[in-house]
């Protein structure tokens, strides 16, 4: 499979995608008008990605980008990381570090209710 991405990107890409067991023919893949700003263009094309894999049921969506082809390997690229995060049972590192700055701001927010409530 051709994406407009450079060849070392799309081997890396395989080699992921074989490492976990996915094949290109387990793979559903339909294309949908994509949500949110962008106006007439956006309303238009179907430029949204859906890829599911059929074997495990895992479905993912890719709407970074206003091209179809480059949509088609985000969504490759966010399935290899949803097998990674069930077959490692840990989140990913943007994930973790999503997750650390929740956990900061709701400490942030006791400390501001025990300030209101002493006063």
């Amino acid at each position: 499979m051709k994406f407009p991405v450079t060849d070392a990107k799309t081997s890396e890409l395989a080699s992921q995608m074989a490492r976990y067991g996915i094949e290109e023919k387990d793979l559903e893949e339909s294309f949908i008008r994509g949500s949110g700003s962008g106006g007439q263009k956006i309303n238009k094309t179907a430029s949204c990605v859906v890829l599911k894999h059929v074997p495990s049921g895992v479905q993912v969506k890719s709407q970074e980008s206003r091209s179809q082809a480059l949509n088609r390997f985000h969504a490759r690229r966010l399935l290899v990381k949803e097998f990674q995060r069930k077959v490692e049972g840990r989140l990913s590192p943007e994930a973790e570090k999503a997750d650390k700055i929740r956990k900061q701001k709701k400490r942030r927010s006791r400390r501001s209710q025990k300030k209101r409530s002493s006063s």
